[in-house]
Formats: structure tokens, C-alpha cells, sequence
């Protein structure tokens, strides 16, 4: 069984652990040393603040930068830079989004570079712990620091907005927390929300990837497809990482089936399944690499040096490196989702399954003509959610912030291509295990066995021509415990 408790401590959250928090009842508790960080980066913020100007503490922000903020008014100007910041637009964001994000932004403050005042570690674990919500709707960041997200959870803390939700479901006032108005920037400047989305995404399509795999075997054992393929010496000429492990997986879960092809060269589906599914694999990867990487940094302008107590003002909080990452990984998503379609499609013709046209129970029947309808609107939403998020730009704030790559959206545009990939990778499995049955044939052993075993424990047998939506959402919903079979 899990840990059910998650520790904070600046420099070691996953992807998984976001996940965990933001999708299970986990406890959340912050380490010693992460507080002792963010308590010293405090310390310094203050020094050198007192010493020379220092962005959003002693001057405004944007292009108020130049303006300095008077000391009579230092305890005002925070608290204005919060509400009038805190001006998202549209629905709110998922529940488990606004989980993620108050997970990343603690582990930020606990790296000790933002000058946030320690305490606040504590109040976000509250907030966790309680299931508080605050509200953050969609609309409101670019990319550059997730600025409504945060300022509106920091009235929530200040008591000056109450929360969405408690743990039934109510809206109320949650632990109060007294920010300090010099940290009200130092608790905004971050990428949390876009940063605990994209973990989320990230996390989600890696699984989805992996079900690929397995549904595409049940697929290529329908078929009666060769495994020439994925023979070693293929992918030693051709040495990709991602290729090799995607040929790699298919031998292993096609290894307790003896070889007997019917026919000399398998369409592109099965073919070239290593060679499509590979490039997505190693961009799902680097995607997860770069997300963890960020949601461990310490990545707020300006930056607290507390070895060389001093602040640097930077452009951490610009998160390129995560926009372009997930735009490639859905480019990717969407090569090795056509793939999937296409073997939809075999598994529609006679020729391919020895079956009635379209696996019908008779040769007029419609069988499962319509999944590949789904199926390929499906696709098509991947192909339009595939376009790079970084395409775009924006020049904000009296033209000082001239630069922008839609992080935000590109995490959004992940989460939604991969839900739509679920779907449609659903219509497959349902196509295949029908398949299957209706050729009288299961899989000798192995993993293999055991997807095709469980697939059919809550998948519909019938073959008389029926609406085969419930069939689609059982096979969708089925696809993460696939995940778990040792292949």
C-alpha cells in the first residue's frame, strides 16, 4: 500500500507524487528543511530590500517597475497588488488542477528562492489537508506566471475571498494566514497552476501511452500480424530509444504466441508501430523531465540568493522550456493516434479478421462500423488541440513585457488531446477484444492474457447490432489499470 503522506521539501516532488495530491486522500506535511529554506530566503528579501530597490517589494510591478512604492504606503501596496490582480475570467479550472497548483507552489516556496515567509508552507498544507479550494478561473495567464491563479488563492488565505469548496462541497472561510504585504508579489510570481496541469497531463499521457502498447498487441494477435517487425536486428540498424522500446514491449507481449502471420507485410499500423509510437514515447519522457525539473526550481523574479544574500532579477518564471515540450509531445500523441485509427480499421475488414465486414453478427449487420466515426473524431480534436501553443506571442504592460510562449494553453491543450486520445484509443480495445471473441481466441499467457482477461470481465459480449457508447466509456475507463500488468 502507498505512503498516504507526502512530504514537501523544495527539491524532490514527481509528477506521480502531484498527481497523488491532487487525485487521492493524501496527507500533506512540510520537511524542516524546506521551511529553514524559505524562512532564510525571507531574511534576506527584507535585508536587502531595506538596502536597494527590489521588483514588486519596493517598487510597483510591469511597467510600474520605475515607480517607487513609499514607505508610509509599503503595507498598502501589496495587498492592492493582490486584488487587482486577482481578475481571472470564465469557469474554474478543475478541482484536481487547483490541487496541483497549491502542491507545486508549496514545493517552490519550500526550494527557498521566492522571500515568501515560511508560514505560508504550513497554510497551504492546511488548505490541502482541509480540501479548500480557491476559486481560479481559466482565463488569466500566458505563460509568464500564473498571477490570478495565485493572487486570488492569497485573498483565500488572507480571508478576504472565501474558498469554492470545503470538504462538503460549501463554500467558507478557511484558516487564516496574515501574508505580509512586501511577500505579496514573491507569492504570486509563479507557474504553478500552468506547472501542476502540465504534471498532471504529463503523468496522464505517459499512462496512455503505455495502454497503446498493450491494446495494440490485442490488435496485431487479431490481425494475425507478423512480429518481423519488432525483431531486434530492426531497431539495431535504426537505434531511436523510443523505437527500441516500443519494439521491445511488443515482443514481450507478444512472446507467448507462436509466429504465424497471414500475410507477408502488415499495413503501417502494425509495421511501423515502433517507428510512430517511438518519437512519442521519448517526447512524453523529456515532457516529464522538464516539468520536474521546473516544479522543483526555484523560479521567482526576482530570485533570493541567500548564499550571496543578495536577489537576482531573472526570467525564470518564463516557461518555454514546458510550452515547447508539450507541444511536441502532442504532435507526437497524434502521429501514433492516426496509427491507432488505422488499426481500427483493419479490424473492420474480413480480410484482416476472417469476421462479417465490420464484425457484424450477419454480413448486412453494422457491428462496430460506427467506432470508427468515433475513433476519427477523436483524432481530430488530438490534430487541432496538436497545434504548438508557441506559435503565438503577446507584448503586455506599456510594451516592457514583450514576450510570451502560452505555456498555459499548451499544458490546457495536453490535458484535453489526451482525454480525447482515451476515447479513441477505448473504440479500439472495444474493436479488438470483439474481434477476439467472435474469432473464438484469446491470447496463449502472459500479460497479454491478462488485458484481454480483464477487458473481457467488463466489456459487453453481445454482437447484435446496439449502441456501443457505454461499450466505448467502459473500455476508456478500463485503460489505467492495464497500465499496471508487468510487461
Amino acid at each position: 500500500m502507498e505512503n498516504s503522506r507526502i512530504v514537501i521539501d523544495g527539491t524532490a516532488l514527481t509528477c506521480v507524487q502531484v498527481v497523488r495530491v491532487a487525485r487521492e486522500d493524501v496527507t500533506i506535511a512540510i520537511d524542516p528543511a524546506g521551511i529553514e529554506r524559505a524562512r532564510a530566503a525571507w531574511r534576506v528579501a527584507r535585508e536587502v530590500s531595506e538596502t536597494q530597490p527590489v521588483y514588486g517589494r519596493t517598487t510597483g510591478v510591469g511597467a510600474n517597475r520605475v515607480v517607487d512604492v513609499e514607505w508610509e504606503d509599503a503595507d498598502a501596496h501589496g495587498l492592492r497588488l493582490l486584488r487587482s490582480h486577482a481578475a481571472g475570467a470564465g469557469p474554474l479550472v478543475a478541482p484536481e488542477i487547483v490541487r496541483a497548483m497549491l502542491t507545486v507552489r508549496s514545493n517552490q516556496i519550500a526550494a527557498g528562492g521566492s522571500g515568501v515567509e515560511s508560514g505560508a508552507l504550513q497554510a497551504l498544507a492546511d488548505v490541502l489537508n482541509l480540501g479548500l479550494l480557491p476559486p481560479v478561473p481559466v482565463y488569466g495567464a500566458i505563460g509568464t506566471g500564473d498571477l490570478t491563479a495565485l493572487a486570488s488563492t492569497a485573498l483565500c488565505l488572507l480571508g478576504e475571498r472565501s474558498w469554492v469548496a470545503g470538504p462538503d462541497g460549501v463554500p467558507e472561510r478557511g484558516p487564516g494566514y496574515t501574508l505580509h504585504s512586501a511577500d505579496a508579489l514573491a507569492f504570486i510570481s509563479s507557474n504553478a497552476a500552468t506547472l501542476g496541469e502540465a504534471a498532471l497531463a504529463t503523468a496522464d499521457l505517459r499512462e496512455m501511452l503505455r495502454a497503446s502498447t498493450i491494446v495494440a498487441a490485442l490488435s496485431h494477435f487479431a490481425v494475425r500480424g507478423s512480429v518481423e517487425p519488432y525483431a531486434p536486428p530492426v531497431h539495431d540498424a535504426c537505434p531511436h530509444p523510443g523505437q527500441r522500446e516500443a519494439a521491445a514491449t511488443m515482443r514481450a507481449l507478444l512472446a507467448f504466441e507462436p509466429p504465424a502471420p497471414a500475410r507477408i507485410q502488415d499495413p503501417y499500423g502494425y509495421r511501423a508501430f515502433p517507428q510512430v509510437h517511438g518519437p512519442a514515447l521519448e517526447a512524453a519522457g523529456y515532457a516529464e523531465e522538464v516539468v520536474t525539473r521546473e516544479i522543483n526550481a526555484a523560479a521567482e523574479n526576482p530570485l533570493v540568493d541567500v548564499t550571496g544574500r543578495t536577489v537576482w532579477h531573472n526570467g525564470n518564471f518564463h516557461t518555454a522550456y514546458v510550452g515547447l515540450a508539450l507541444d511536441a509531445a502532442r504532435a507526437a500523441l497524434f502521429q501514433t493516434m492516426a496509427l491507432a485509427a488505422a488499426r481500427l480499421g483493419t479490424l473492420a475488414e474480413p480480410s484482416f479478421t476472417g469476421l462479417y465486414p465490420f464484425q457484424g453478427a450477419t454480413e448486412a449487420s453494422s457491428g462496430i462500423m460506427i467506432l470508427e466515426y468515433v475513433a476519427h473524431s477523436c483524432l481530430a480534436d488530438v490534430r487541432r488541440l496538436a497545434t504548438p501553443a508557441a506559435l503565438g506571442s503577446a507584448v503586455l504592460s506599456r510594451g516592457v513585457e514583450e514576450h510570451a510562449g502560452f505555456s498555459t494553453q499548451s499544458a490546457r491543450a495536453t490535458t484535453d488531446a489526451v482525454a480525447a486520445y482515451r476515447l479513441g484509443l477505448g473504440c479500439e480495445l472495444v474493436a479488438a477484444v470483439r474481434a477476439l471473441r467472435m474469432q473464438g481466441r484469446a491470447p496463449s499467457g502472459g500479460p497479454l492474457r491478462s488485458a484481454f482477461d480483464q477487458a473481457g470481465a467488463v466489456l459487453d459480449p453481445r454482437i447484435d447490432d446496439r449502441p456501443l457508447d457505454a461499450d466505448i466509456a467502459v473500455a476508456a475507463d478500463l485503460l489505467p489499470s492495464l497500465t499496471r500488468l508487468q510487461f
